[in-house]
């Protein structure tokens, strides 16, 4: 029998002990149903990917910090996580600004996860364009997901206030697909050097 590489270990091991957590007493069981559902259907899609395509190591670090994410907005609510409160009152914050955290990477991370696959499966000749389609496909992500929330919301009034996070904010929606595109762009510049090395190190394996 194989051994599983300690990595793997380690991400398994944290990720189910961050759902666990999570799961145990919520602030509120249907917002933490909606907003951990995304990571658990993210970690179907790694084992899958582990098994039939595997990604760049830096890829599955970042999904598992998407991850973690979701389920500690999951378990207080995006409106509600204490360590944001606490920001809240330093900085002078008007709302708790976790929410914001959440759709930066929610921009962040699936870019990464786009350039990775565009570039191994060779989709685009020219880089200008994968970058191009890499940021219009994260603006499209955030865009749906809102939509996705809006239609909670028309659904089910008790988890709406506690989904969609709002706390008040006019332009929240508008701020969140901003916070999603900075995410983006800010991933494709700084680590688009490091995940080429790391796809060119998974071809030479």
């Amino acid at each position: 029998m194989a051994r599983i590489p300690v990595p793997a270990l380690v991400w398994t091991v944290v990720f189910l002990a961050v759902l666990i957590w999570s799961g145990v007493g919520p602030k509120d069981r249907a917002t933490w149903v909606l907003e951990v559902l995304p990571a658990v259907i993210g970690l179907f899609l790694v084992v899958w990917c582990v098994v039939r395509f595997p990604l760049t190591p830096m890829l599955y670090w970042l999904i598992l910090i998407h991850a973690v994410i979701l389920m500690v907005g999951g378990h207080y609510t995006y409106a509600e996580v204490p360590l944001f409160d606490w920001f809240s009152d330093w900085f002078g914050w008007e709302r708790n600004n976790y929410d914001k955290l959440g759709h930066f990477v929610q921009g962040f991370v699936p870019a990464l996860i786009a350039r990775e696959l565009v570039i191994r499966l060779g989709v685009f000749a020219r880089r200008g364009w994968r970058s191009f389609f890499i940021v219009c496909f994260c603006l499209a992500f955030s865009a749906f997901y809102e939509l996705i929330e809006w239609w909670v919301a028309l659904a089910s009034e008790e988890a709406a206030e506690s989904f969609l996070g709002t706390q008040g904010y006019v332009w929240d929606t508008q701020s969140d697909m901003a916070w999603a595109l900075s995410g983006a762009i800010l991933a494709l510049v700084s680590l688009g050097k490091l995940q080429d090395r790391q796809i060119a190190a998974l071809g030479r394996r």
